[in-house]
């Protein structure tokens, strides 16, 4: 028969036991297989922390594994951004880009080769599913638009492949997802006229876009973000640059509805988000901007000021974000290849990045995931 001995046993009647001379189970002392881990709380990622911790940043529980702060969920729901970030194409003189970048987001640095699109091209836009990545429209030559959508797995560096096809051949589509269906709003014929439309793809399945209904403006050059609820959709130029957002709930299809201004009016601005928080920064509002703007997307209204960029950033190539940390490409004003990031909770103004190994101009797709 088997036998509990302890020395003491100290009763609490607000907690659990403490045994004082230890406990052993089988012969071993327990915390010799149970690793004792740091748990840590607040907004800012811990800086020094051991591996195995714990850090629940108010909306999501991390875990400290490998090197890195990894998000812990019990079911793994799709995610549209993520550890990794990818920037696409863009232009530099007259020579299109074809080449695909990546950047570890939470570590600045510079970039790292990953593939090279299906057609080099300008002026589109990315999604993602947290696994895969989808690039859609752009400028292919001189005043020749497209149509086509390519993918990549976003942690196997490698060329592109075929997706499908927009609903019409465009340009200055913005696109954004929920983790599993990828939604673009607006963009230009090539007659450069302003488009309503709003199109959607099931990310997990090749294959072209579907009508998912119409912009309350057709518009052109505006940026696009999620929460994984809705989508939205702001900036861009209808007769001149507006400030207008408006959104929709990515999970079924309709029009668009108001959600509130940003802060400045502007074209050819990026945008990323997390679970909570969306930015709006950089474009063009008849010259170069550096602004950076906030919306709490759950909550319609208008945009607050979050800090600025390091240098003006017209036609600014791209954003994506970890669950913490936003990344912006370069643009026509700032040096053509240098990236900045912020902290997503934390308004402030952005900070050095490092570099792309491409110098562009033209607005470049971006995406992340894992």
């Amino acid at each position: 028969m088997s036998e509990f001995k302890t020395a003491s046993m100290e009763n609490r009647s607000s907690g659990s036991p403490s045994f004082t001379q230890g406990l052993n189970v089988g012969g071993a002392d327990v915390t010799s297989g149970h690793a004792m881990s740091e748990y840590y709380t607040g907004a800012t990622e811990p800086s020094s922390p051991a591996n195995g911790a714990f850090w629940w940043n108010g909306t999501d529980l991390h875990q400290y594994i490998n090197g890195k702060f990894r998000i812990l969920d019990v079911t793994r729901a799709p995610s549209w951004f993520g550890g990794r970030g990818i920037f696409a194409g863009g232009k530099y003189s007259s020579n299109f880009r074809n080449n695909i970048e990546y950047i570890t987001i939470d570590t600045p640095s510079n970039s790292t080769d990953f593939g090279d699109l299906t057609v080099a091209r300008r002026d589109f836009s990315g999604c993602s599913s947290g696994s895969r990545g989808v690039f859609a429209s752009g400028e292919s030559s001189s005043n020749t638009f497209t149509d086509i959508m390519d993918y990549i797995t976003i942690a196997t560096p490698g060329n592109a492949t075929d997706f499908g096809n927009l609903l019409a051949v465009g340009r200055w589509v913005a696109g954004c997802s929920n983790g599993t269906r990828g939604v673009f709003f607006g963009g230009s014929t090539t007659s450069y006229a302003k488009l309503n439309t709003i199109q959607y793809i099931t990310i997990a399945s090749a294959g072209n876009a579907i009508d998912f209904g119409d912009l309350t403006t057709a518009t052109s050059q505006g940026a696009a973000c999620g929460d994984g609820t809705k989508g939205v959709f702001g900036g861009g130029q209808v007769s001149s640059y507006v400030n207008t957002i408006e959104y929709v709930t990515v999970a079924s299809t309709g029009n668009a509805t108001d959600f509130g201004d940003l802060t400045v009016a502007r074209q050819a601005l990026a945008s990323t988000a997390n679970k909570t928080r969306g930015l709006f920064a950089g474009g063009d509002s008849g010259s170069s901007s550096n602004v950076i703007d906030y919306i709490t997307i759950a909550s319609t209204g208008n945009a607050t000021d979050f800090g600025d960029l390091s240098t003006n950033r017209g036609n600014i190539g791209g954003a994506c974000a970890s669950s913490t940390r936003a990344v912006f490409g370069p643009g026509s004003s700032s040096g053509f290849n240098t990236m900045d990031y912020v902290t997503i909770a934390t308004t402030s103004n952005a900070t050095d990045f490092g570099d792309l190994i491409m110098n562009t101009e033209g607005n470049r797709a971006a995406c992340a995931g894992d």
